[in-house]
């Protein structure tokens, strides 16, 4: 099977790695240094058990028009890289490949053959004035979602954290032929992947974790056990995940498990820092209106309130836009034991009052910015 995976990530690359290791013909598409490396290198994957593999047998192309005809084409990128990629995707996509978009949130065609009330109805947070979804045809469409937790620690590294689910199912719920070779292909690469004849169900109780657990993540500096483990983040968590619950109830969806159950879920994935949290630090732009915005564009449309989550997109707009006009990234930075004050007084510096250090700039950043300035970000 010739597989094309657009975005070698995180989580593109950690599926090119497998599907390659499979036996599968592979070939990605990277851009900057990470192109570098993996044409230097070749991708190199740790696995959750902390044993390493190199993978040397990839095509690597800058370009999305050298990848040629494809039998299944995987859309790595974040929910807002897609749309710029509209041009060269139209290319090669042929009658016989299956596209699987992997994007967190709610996808640009979370509307089409859907067969409701809302059908054709365009999720502006996603897809402005309906672009992708004039250009793409959704009878390509296998929807997938991405369960695995990933990072990546340098250009060309990819670090596979926990979790190997990639459930898949039509647009419409009907079972193909298309399905099951796609199933069957990652399933060869050591993944789970179950047919599902219900993708938007399944989409959503992803949603539910990430729409609350990545931008509290974010703004907190928190990690998911941090979130959890800490009685009023995760009371907000679940003030947003009520919300969403009442937002997808409106559109038809129930989840198959509890809130607390969740929770619990995110809990047990321990110390790792989401993927919102990972762009914050690297400086990249977050996916605030696919998990967040989204969300409340879904509320509007069934007359739905969401206060919590209107008020932590607010907050995440802010810090996307501070960001984007001063060109800064932050990171938490633990301080040193002989530098942490004995005692906070009330008449100590905020960070200090609450036992939070100020966030460091990062070596990247464009111009240099008071540690002060950061604190407040």
């Amino acid at each position: 099977m010739r597989v094309a995976v657009v975005g070698a990530g995180s989580i593109g690359g950690f599926v090119a790695a497998r599907f390659a290791l499979a036996g599968a013909r592979v070939s990605v598409v990277a851009r900057g240094e990470n192109f570098r490396a993996l044409r230097e290198q070749g991708l190199r994957l740790t696995a959750a058990d902390g044993t390493e593999q190199c993978v040397r047998d990839l095509s690597v192309v800058g370009r999305i028009a050298d990848l040629g005809e494809q039998d299944l084409l995987i859309l790595g990128v974040k929910a807002h890289q897609v749309q710029p990629l509209v041009p060269e995707l139209q290319h090669i996509l042929s009658p016989r490949t299956t596209l699987i978009p992997m994007q967190n949130g709610i996808p640009w065609w979370y509307f089409q053959r859907h067969g409701g009330v809302h059908e054709g109805q365009v999720v502006e947070s996603v897809d402005p004035g309906g672009a992708i979804m004039r250009a793409i045809d959704p009878a390509r469409i296998v929807g997938c979602v991405v369960y695995p937790a990933c990072d990546m620690p340098g250009p060309g590294h990819i670090r596979h954290v926990e979790g190997e689910r990639f459930p898949l199912g039509e647009l419409d719920g009907s079972e193909t032929v298309r399905l099951r070779e796609a199933s069957e292909a990652f399933i060869q690469a050591g993944l789970k992947a179950p047919m599902l004849d219900t993708i938007r169900s399944e989409i959503w109780l992803k949603l539910w974790g990430n729409l609350s657990f990545n931008p509290i993540s974010a703004l907190a500096h928190a990690t998911l056990l941090d979130i959890c483990q800490y009685p009023l983040s995760r009371e907000l968590a679940a003030s947003m995940m009520r919300e969403a619950e009442a937002v997808a109830g409106r559109l038809g969806i129930s989840f198959r498990v509890s809130l607390e159950k969740r929770i619990a879920g995110a809990e047990r994935v321990g110390r790792h820092k989401t993927s919102m949290l990972q762009d914050i630090e690297a400086g990249r732009e977050p996916e605030t209106d696919a998990l967040v915005g989204s969300v409340i564009e879904l509320g509007r449309i069934t007359a739905t309130p969401t206060p919590h989550i209107d008020a932590v997109y607010a907050l995440m707009k802010l810090l996307s836009h501070r960001m984007s006009t001063e060109r800064v990234c932050v990171r938490a930075q633990a301080q040193a034991p002989a530098e942490r004050p004995a005692a906070a007084s009330a008449q100590a510096p905020l960070a200090a009052r609450l036992a939070v250090p100020p966030a460091a700039v990062l070596p990247s950043m464009a111009r240099p910015v008071a540690l002060e300035h950061n604190a407040r970000l």
